[in-house]
């Protein structure tokens, strides 16, 4: 494949960022795009000039710093949905123009080219993401019965890797995507309940304090997501949010 690329370089936080030109010839359409991207530095590189900085860690769909937005779209327009380093190049056609920019969001200052801080979702994290009381040694599976149900949906809020594509892709850069799914898997398991109503008033007020926008259930963020959280967890979180309220937290 020959490919063109459009990608965002930028030295610092405080420098203006544009939109760089490089074409790149004979890529398999096998190889990720991630691979595609090192192809690009190693040619940079032997060029003599700076390497495109970018995030990846696992390149297997699992941590979730491999997030940026191609053609407009977090993580790539792969129908399917899922991680940058899971797009394969022969989602793309040969001789397409590729545009390739960070996540923009006020809450997710850029450090170099396509890296940004998402530092943020940390500290809702630890805002309230985590279970302060004694709980004692693991208990035996059996002890404390969870509710098929329940268990099957917190499994389903937990898959969230923070990648932050939910920011990315809505309108008024919010994360509720992301806190929601946070408080939902420790909100419905047994140990996470004595702490419900202060975790979500205090990762929605952290939510807030980092500048994240407002959610107006627009659904980009779902649609976005390659764990595919669903729209729900959002629901679960106002309704938890209005107890805390009704309970004078």
């Amino acid at each position: 494949m020959n490919i063109t690329l459009r990608v965002w370089r930028q030295k610092g936080p405080s420098d203006k960022g544009a939109l760089h030109e490089y074409h790149l010839t004979d890529i398999s359409e096998d190889a990720s795009f991630l691979e595609m991207l090192d192809i690009l530095n190693e040619q940079l590189f032997a060029q003599g000039e700076e390497p495109v900085a970018f995030d990846s860690d696992c390149r297997e769909g699992i941590c979730g710093m491999c997030g940026i937005v191609i053609n407009g779209v977090p993580h790539g327009p792969h129908k399917n949905r899922t991680t940058t380093c899971q797009l394969h190049m022969r989602t793309f056609k040969d001789g397409d123009t590729i545009t390739v920019e960070p996540y923009r969001s006020r809450a997710f200052p850029i450090l170099r080219d396509l890296v940004v801080s998402r530092a943020a979702l940390d500290r809702i994290i630890q805002a309230g993401g985590y279970i302060s009381v004694n709980t004692g040694s693991a208990p035996e599976a059996h002890s404390v019965p969870v509710p098929k149900p329940d268990a099957d949906r917190a499994f389903e809020a937990a898959v969230c890797i923070g990648c932050g594509s939910c920011v990315a892709a809505c309108p008024n850069g919010s994360a509720m995507l992301f806190t929601s799914a946070k408080v939902t898997h420790l909100g419905l398991l047994p140990q996470g309940k004595v702490e419900n109503y202060e975790r979500v008033v205090a990762m929605l007020n952290q939510h807030d304090a980092e500048g994240f926008g407002a959610c107006q259930n627009i659904g980009e963020c779902a649609a976005a997501c390659p764990k595919q959280i669903p729209m729900d967890c959002i629901s679960f979180l106002n309704r938890q949010l209005g107890k805390a309220f009704l309970k004078g937290r």
